[in-house]
């Protein structure tokens, strides 16, 4: 017990004298091994092993595929066709960026690229549009933040690895929570913009329009479609239909729209550099993760919640505040890696299947990048509208709200969650 609370401390303070994570949780892991006299090779094999799972080459070619479909296009045509349905809605601006991120959340896989390809475009024009800026960019950061629910998705896939659950049963299982979740942004965005009087001067919708925008973006819809139909038509697997995604983003930009060029490939390579760069934490999380067994904290950890409460609904809920709370100082790969194996088994014996656990993990991820001082969304948004994450983050109070709600809905009716994947592979005990 004394050795995990010297480890606990100096996590912490490691956390708060700015120790980039990865090198926090590395260094405590080292720490623990020295402890416990465990040779340090272990981090090395960790190391090694966390890199090779093929799937993880998923994560780089998805958000290599959305970046080269924004620079390429396609996101503008997809703002295109969202605007010909809500033009004329108080509000329509802010609800095309909605409808648009999850659209191009189909593509990328990632909460923070989703931002910054949809927000790049839509947060000017509602400038245009007489919004207030602290809250267009909350719009947009908080709907950029669907590119890690709306499948596929780069956090169901880490999750996926981790736990060893059924990558393709969480994408289905995403879809209905995505639905759920921007419906709730959507009517967030509505009711403040009635209120404040934002937008809604476009053209009422028509069928002309809308088709012929259809029309034009028939290239940007054809994606998701590709790339879902691919995966559950047994054609290939979520990682070769990253690659597909990755080839079929390059012959639109290049010879459809012809918008992509050598310089912009470049630039979107580079994107997906720094953008996975973060998978440097999984060796270090891995490897404390497994120290946690060795000090049996998920048995501690079950013994003390269900002291408490046995009810699935509770249990999740305070995990979920504790997700949420974790959140705001960590990175979501670290947060999804450290804590699954110390509250799935838990949540397991209580009766909660495993995909529902991923996907109310992933939302509360969500709600993670909208909170600072880490929030990556919101550095991304304080950047494209060009003012302070302090201005962002109280114009995003309300968004966190509809995440929450969303939240507590998916764990008050979890076959709302569980409903695609057991209808497709069947329910868990038979499959």
């Amino acid at each position: 017990m004394n050795e995990l609370l010297l480890l606990a401390i100096a996590f912490v303070v490691l956390t708060l004298i700015g120790v980039p994570l990865f090198a926090a949780v590395g260094l405590t892991t080292a720490l623990a091994l020295f402890l416990i006299d465990i040779p340090f090779t272990l981090l090395a094999q960790t190391g090694y092993t966390s890199l090779t799972p093929f799937p993880l080459l998923t994560i780089p070619l998805f958000v290599l595929a959305g970046r080269l479909m924004e620079t390429g296009g396609m996101a503008n045509r997809m703002i295109g066709i969202a605007s010909k349905l809500v033009g004329a809605y108080r509000g329509s601006m802010g609800l095309v960026t909605v409808f648009a991120c999850m659209l191009f959340g189909a593509l990328s896989g990632s909460g923070p690229a989703t931002t910054a390809a949809i927000g790049s475009a839509t947060v000017p024009a509602m400038k245009k549009d007489g919004y207030d800026v602290p809250f267009a960019a909350a719009i947009t950061a908080s709907a950029g933040a669907l590119g890690s629910l709306i499948p596929p998705s780069n956090l169901m896939i880490i999750y996926g690895l981790v736990s060893e659950t059924s990558i393709p049963r969480l994408f289905l299982a995403g879809i209905v929570p995505g639905f759920i979740v921007t419906t709730l942004l959507m009517m967030t965005t509505y009711i403040i913009a009635r209120r404040r009087g934002y937008g809604g001067g476009g053209d009422p919708f028509t069928w002309g329009p809308f088709l012929e925008a259809a029309w034009e973006g028939k290239w940007s819809i054809g994606a998701p479609v590709l790339i879902m139909g691919g995966i559950y038509g047994g054609i290939f697997t979520p990682t070769e239909a990253a690659g597909v995604a990755v080839f079929y983003a390059l012959f639109v930009g290049f010879f459809i729209y012809r918008e992509l060029t050598l310089r912009k490939l470049l630039e979107a390579l580079r994107f997906t550099a720094l953008l996975t760069g973060i998978l440097i934490l999984l060796t270090p999380t891995l490897a404390f993760g497994q120290l946690t067994a060795f000090y049996d904290v998920p048995a501690a950890v079950q013994a003390g919640i269900t002291s408490i409460t046995t009810s699935p609904f509770l249990v999740l809920l305070l995990i979920g505040i504790f997700y949420i709370f974790i959140g705001t100082f960590m990175e979501s790969l670290a947060q999804i890696v450290l804590f699954t194996a110390v509250f799935l088994p838990l949540v397991v014996s209580i009766g909660v299947d495993p995909v529902l656990f991923g996907i109310f993990t992933v939302i509360t991820c969500e709600i993670g990048f909208l909170t600072p001082p880490l929030g990556a969304n919101l550095t991304i948004a304080s950047r494209i509208s060009k003012i302070s994450l302090e201005r962002i983050s109280v114009a995003v109070l309300p968004f966190i709200g509809a995440y929450v709600l969303g939240m507590i809905i998916l764990i008050t009716f979890p076959d709302l969650t569980l409903f695609l994947p057991n209808w497709v592979y069947g329910p868990p005990s038979v499959r």
